[in-house]
């Protein structure tokens, strides 16, 4: 009897060392993950993005290419709406592509190292490492942590949850959530490659938006087309639809709306000017990039804009902060108030 209690405490007290043993730190983790950020030369990842800013979801390709010390290829796509637009960072600058346009705007840019991003993967681990009180689980053969982010509007979106893959630690998902820890921006991961290799002129402005306009064609005729205005669905202050005015312009019409409220702003509407199959220089942007998820715009002192489907929205207000612009600008998709 002595015997079979004493091989059963055995059994048990190995389990518990191989179960110690095998307990890994949120700490441990992260140093793992900075050490393979350090290690790497580039990579490739491919995700799909959806984003549940507006009435209805929006989801988004994404192919990022990442060449140290620090060059950037960021491609998004929304297949369904025929939207292309690219981010790119080379010795020369940060530029934003818009191939159906024939555009390219150059910021004087320290993107990406600015703020969060939920599709690049050192700006995942970075995230990790500087939220001191970042909490981690593991489930099956993952990894799952929940961190802070460091988004331009982090008040609206200051909650993360990112999960790796626990036995090479590539990313998997990513989980970007509200105040009350609705997610809003998802990420899945569904190609990884850290042994990619690149071309000399891989990052090559002129060489992607030649590549770029392959794909998706300059929309010539994009002055002649109808738009259907969109309308934020943002509650911020109070702020309601004051009123709406419809003016022709040489490229179709120009719609302006104008919002009251504790937070008072106009955002308007019209098709994108489309500039000749010739131009190829970039346009110098004046004004910081501002990442909406869906796209890049500018932001210049208390305007914001942006293109989308070839229509140009601009939002301009001396009331809402920055952040507030961007929370605005994130929910432009719905349909008229009733």
């Amino acid at each position: 009897m002595k015997r079979k209690y004493w091989v059963l405490f055995a059994a048990l007290f190995a389990i518990f060392l191989l179960s110690a043993c095998g307990a890994k730190k949120p700490q441990d983790v992260a140093g793992k993950l900075n050490e393979k950020v350090e290690k790497m030369d580039g990579y490739k990842l491919n995700a799909k993005m959806t984003l549940k800013t507006g009435n209805e979801p929006r989801t988004y390709n994404i192919e990022v290419w990442h060449n140290r010390p620090g060059y950037y290829r960021v491609n998004l796509k929304n297949a369904g709406e025929g939207q292309s637009q690219m981010i790119l960072r080379n010795k020369e600058g940060v530029f934003v592509v818009t191939p159906a346009l024939n555009k390219s705007y150059k910021f004087q840019s320290d993107w990406p190292n600015n703020t969060s991003q939920a599709y690049l993967y050192e700006s995942l681990v970075k995230d990790i490492l500087k939220d001191k009180e970042a909490k981690m689980t593991v489930k099956k053969n993952r990894y799952v942590f929940e961190t802070k982010t460091r988004y331009q509007n982090h008040k609206m979106l200051p909650y993360q949850q990112i999960t790796f893959d626990k036995r090479t630690l590539a990313p998997v998902s990513v989980k970007v959530m509200d105040t009350d820890r609705n997610t809003l921006v998802s990420v899945l991961f569904t190609k990884v490659d850290f042994n990619a290799k690149f071309d000399s002129n891989a990052f090559d402005t002129k060489k992607n938006m030649t590549g770029a306009k392959l794909e998706v064609p300059v929309d010539g005729k994009v002055g002649n087309k109808e738009f259907s205005v969109k309308y934020p669905t943002a509650k911020i202050g109070g702020t309601t639809l004051l009123d709406e005015q419809e003016v022709a312009v040489a490229n179709g019409k120009r719609v302006i709306l104008t919002y009251t409220g504790d937070k008072t702003y106009t955002l308007i509407e019209e098709k994108a000017d489309v500039l000749p199959a010739a131009s190829t220089e970039p346009i110098p942007a004046n004004g910081e990039m501002a990442d909406l998820g869906f796209a890049f715009g500018i932001k210049t002192g208390d305007s914001l804009s942006w293109t989308v489907n070839g229509v140009e929205y601009t939002l301009a207000s001396k009331s809402l902060t920055a952040a507030e612009m961007m929370e605005v600008a994130q929910s432009v998709g719905g349909e008229p108030e009733k």
